[in-house]
């Protein structure tokens, strides 16, 4: 399953850089997401990149500061956060989309990590 990791706290307006590294299965042949959860919200997608490398960002709030980006060499799917809110702040997940294309619905994904948290706060 994938592994995530570089969660952490940040201040607003803050950079963070998540990695997602494929362990037992290759990345390269699929479309793979970010996707997230806050307390008392429902998952959402936050971040898809097909096996092409097209990308896509879901929420409104997330464009033009999230880019995802994949190294099919070190089987590594990164999100690069920028400008990060406090209402950015969740457990971001990592995982597989069952079709090449990108998608937002979560029940589109499967192999999910166990996810990894990160704090927006001063």
């Amino acid at each position: 399953q994938p592994v995530e990791s570089w969660g952490g706290l940040v201040q607003p307006g803050g950079p963070l850089r998540l990695s997602c590294v494929a362990s037992g299965f290759t990345l390269a042949p699929y479309a793979i997401g970010w996707l997230r959860q806050s307390p008392g919200k429902e998952r959402e997608g936050a971040s898809c990149i097909t096996p092409n490398g097209g990308t896509a960002n879901y929420p409104d709030s997330v464009k033009g500061r999230f880019t995802i980006s994949r190294d099919n060499a070190k089987n590594t799917v990164y999100l690069q956060m920028n400008s990060l809110k406090p209402e950015d702040a969740a457990v971001y997940y990592c995982a597989k989309r069952l079709y090449s294309l990108c998608g937002r619905d979560p029940s589109d994904y499967d192999y999910w990590g166990q996810g990894t948290q990160v704090t927006v706060s001063s």
